[in-house]
């Protein structure tokens, strides 16, 4: 039995059609498929946005708010298969594309695309959340069982049994499992390596465990961040894979990556920066006493106050702050209602030039229709009705010849421009609020007495763990 998760789209439905219909992870899109949109990752994102803005008061490209998640535009499923059912890549598509069928229903926007590049065969299928007739498909623990249960149905159907799950833990391992035990492969080293090469192409966590998640990797979301590979039996957390790899770790390596790149410490005097100066040399006794965790920023380098991360991060932030002349927490706050008004003032441009750019394209393709008909000879009775409607179009937007559809084009050319400037805004907005906001905390915890205390009891509590191990 294939074994089913699903991932809410909340932001990046064209770059998550971009990744399932890659050629090289399909044979050169043999096994792709869609239902009521086309098989190709710009016109099915372009018909699904016709489709959710049709029954939703959102835009289908809306970026994700400051704070919160914001809405899902389509759910994308997983239907994993173990290789010990030896599934060829044909029968793994038929199944994937019964599946969604019996499941969403005929009347759903859907792309399947089934992947060989890995030892076990999975398909991708990517559902948008609102039907051609517009019912809510809704992404929860509730709806997953169903689907789930639709999912073992299908292979029933096609002779595939599902997984005895009351065999519990005398289930044998898997051979991809027993083929990385018998070469000494550690899931823990491979996790490191992957998160490692991630850290620095992704804006937040959020990012970085939605790449972990299209890499085949299984997230849970708790108290602890844990993950489990392709073929391995139980999840990891984060934090047992080392201290760099905690959630509160990995969020300040993404987070100072390059925040700080290109600023300077100045002399000018500054209450904030002369608390700052104080606590990070605190930080860095702590480091040459060994009082605190040796967090490296750098994996691949050895430990050193050079490559401690709590001392690289306040120090970021400490350019930061002489960066941007910021003398004290009450600015920092200012910071972030700016950056706040900042963010919403270019979303709503964002919505008036998505607005323009959907009428521009709707009136290109009506002036296009128009002139490949009328010149056409014996037109069939809709090619009548199709020119009678693009003449309308063309006549209420005065285009009277096709150097008018030229300009259009020009237009709309200028618009995606536009638009492609705002979204870069919209990534510098989201980055700087996580920077002045973490400045903020950290001032907060400096001010209470909190940092250096909680540094050393974090230090006591990993070496009694220690000694109890």
């Amino acid at each position: 039995m294939p074994y089913v998760k699903s991932i809410p789209v909340r932001s990046t439905v064209n770059k998550t059609l971009s990744y399932i219909l890659n050629p090289d992870k399909t044979e050169g899109l043999l096994y792709t498929s869609s239902l009521n949109c086309m098989t190709s990752a710009r016109d099915a994102y372009l018909e699904m946005k016709s489709v959710y803005e049709c029954y939703s008061t959102e835009r289908f490209d809306t970026p994700p708010p400051l704070e919160g998640k914001g809405s899902v535009k389509a759910i994308h499923y997983i239907q994993s298969f173990d290789p010990k059912d030896n599934i060829s890549p044909e029968l793994a598509h038929r199944i994937a594309k019964a599946f969604a069928r019996k499941t969403f229903g005929d009347d759903c926007q859907v792309v399947i695309a089934t992947h060989t590049d890995r030892r076990h065969i999975h398909s991708h299928i990517l559902v948008n959340t609102y039907t051609m007739t517009g019912r809510k498909l809704n992404d929860n623990q509730k709806t997953l069982n169903h689907v789930k249960e639709y999912s073992d149905r299908v292979c029933l159907a096609f002779g595939i049994q599902p997984y005895d799950k009351s065999r519990g833990k005398g289930k044998a391992i898997g051979h991809y499992e027993w083929e990385n035990r018998r070469r000494g492969t550690s899931w823990k080293q491979k996790l490191q390596t992957e998160i490692d090469s991630l850290i620095g192409s992704v804006q937040n966590m959020d990012e970085l465990l939605y790449e972990l998640e299209l890499r085949g990797y299984d997230v849970k979301k708790g108290k602890y961040i844990s993950l489990k590979a392709p073929g391995q039996q139980r999840f990891i957390r984060t934090k047992t894979l080392g201290e760099e790899y905690t959630a509160e770790s990995l969020a300040s390596k993404i987070l100072w990556n390059d925040a700080d790149s290109g600023a300077a410490l100045t002399d000018e005097p500054s209450p904030l920066r002369e608390c700052y100066e104080v606590i990070i040399g605190q930080v860095i006794q702590l480091a040459a006493e060994k009082r605190k965790v040796q967090r490296r920023r750098d994996w691949t380098a050895p430990y050193s106050l050079q490559n401690d991360l709590d001392v690289h991060r306040l120090s970021a932030q400490l350019r930061i702050i002489n960066r941007d002349h910021i003398h004290s927490i009450g600015e920092v706050e200012g910071k972030i209602e700016a950056v706040k008004t900042d963010y919403e003032q270019a979303r709503q441009e964002l919505n008036l030039l998505t607005a323009e750019h959907d009428r521009l394209t709707s009136l290109i393709q009506q002036a296009e229709t128009y002139f490949s008909l009328s010149d056409k000879m014996n037109l069939t009775e809709i090619e009548h009705l199709r020119l009678t409607v693009s003449r309308q179009s063309i006549l209420n937007n005065s285009i009277a010849e096709k150097a008018d559809l030229s300009c259009l084009q020009a237009k709309l050319s200028e618009t995606e421009k536009q638009i492609f400037s705002l979204k870069d805004r919209f990534k510098q907005c989201q980055q700087m609020y996580m920077v002045y906001s973490d400045i903020a905390q950290t001032y907060r915890e400096i001010s209470q007495g909190n940092y250096i205390s909680q540094l050393v009891a974090e230090e006591r509590k990993r070496k009694e763990h220690e000694k109890r191990r």
